[in-house]
C-alpha cells in the first residue's frame, strides 16, 4: 500500500462475512479485501461466522457482533466492510452497536467506480447508482455519516447530498437521468458524424457491464421502496 503521509489518515477496516455453506465464502472474502485495497483501506482484520443464515437483526450473531465492537474501539478502526448486502435495519443496528461507518459490498463496489469514472457519462452513471442505492439506508447510515468525514463509501455523491431528505435526493436523480439522455444523444450525434470518434472510455469498456449489473439491482430496490411509501 502507498505511504501516507502523517496529515493523511490511513482508512482502518475489519472485513466481516457469514459462511453459510451456499457459496465459497472464503473465496468471496479474499476478493473483498482486494476491493478494499483498490478504494483505499488497510484491511486490520477478517472476521468469519459460520451460520444457517444471517441474522436478521445484525447480519452476525450478537456475541461476535460484541467481540467486533470491543476490538474496534481498541484498534480505532473506522470502516467495517461486510460481504453481503445490508439492509436498512441491519446497518442501523451494527452501527449502533459498534459506533463504526458500516458499509457493504455493493456500496464498496460502487465507491470504487466513482473513483475510476473519468467520463462526463461515467460519473452521472455512478452517483445515480449510488443514490439510487443508499437513499432506502439512509436512516441506517445518518448516526455514523453525521460523525464521520469522508473517504470510501462518501465518493460520488458525498455526505452532504445523502444527509438531505428523499425528495431531494429524487429530484436530483431525475437531474442525473435529464443529463444522461443529453450526454448519450451528443455522443450519438457524433458518432453519426464521424466513425473514428473514440468516444468511450477505458472505465465505461471494462466496468459498465458489473455497473449495469449494480443498476438493475438498485432499479429494483427503489421500485421496493417507492411501493413500501
Amino acid at each position: 500500500m502507498e505511504l501516507k503521509s502523517n496529515e493523511e489518515k490511513v482508512t482502518r477496516a475489519v472485513l466481516i462475512s457469514v459462511n453459510t455453506g451456499e457459496y465459497d465464502a472464503d473465496t468471496s472474502l479474499l476478493e473483498l479485501v482486494e476491493l478494499a485495497k483498490t478504494a483505499g483501506a488497510e484491511t486490520v482484520a477478517t472476521v468469519m461466522q459460520n451460520l444457517d443464515r444471517p441474522e436478521t437483526a445484525t447480519y452476525v450473531g450478537k456475541g461476535k457482533l460484541l467481540e467486533i465492537s470491543e476490538f474496534c474501539e481498541s484498534q480505532e478502526i473506522d470502516f467495517l466492510i461486510f460481504d453481503r448486502e445490508l439492509s436498512p435495519t441491519q446497518i442501523r443496528n451494527i452501527e449502533e452497536e459498534t459506533g463504526v461507518r458500516v458499509i457493504d459490498r455493493t456500496m464498496l463496489i460502487l465507491d470504487i467506480f466513482a473513483m475510476r469514472a473519468r467520463s462526463k457519462e461515467g460519473k452521472l452513471q455512478v452517483e445515480l447508482a449510488q443514490l439510487k442505492y443508499m437513499m432506502p439506508r439512509l436512516t441506517g447510515m445518518g448516526t455514523a455519516m453525521s460523525r464521520l468525514g469522508g473517504g470510501i463509501g462518501t465518493r460520488g455523491p458525498g455526505e452532504t447530498k445523502l444527509e438531505t431528505d428523499r425528495r431531494h435526493i429524487r429530484r436530483r436523480m431525475e437531474t442525473l437521468k435529464e443529463q444522461l439522455k443529453d450526454v448519450e444523444h451528443h455522443r450519438e450525434q457524433l458518432r453519426k458524424t464521424s466513425d473514428n470518434v473514440m468516444l468511450q472510455e477505458e472505465w465505461i469498456m471494462t466496468m459498465k457491464p458489473l455497473a449495469d449489473r449494480v443498476l438493475i439491482k438498485v432499479e429494483k430496490e427503489e421500485e421496493k421502496t417507492m411501493l413500501l411509501q
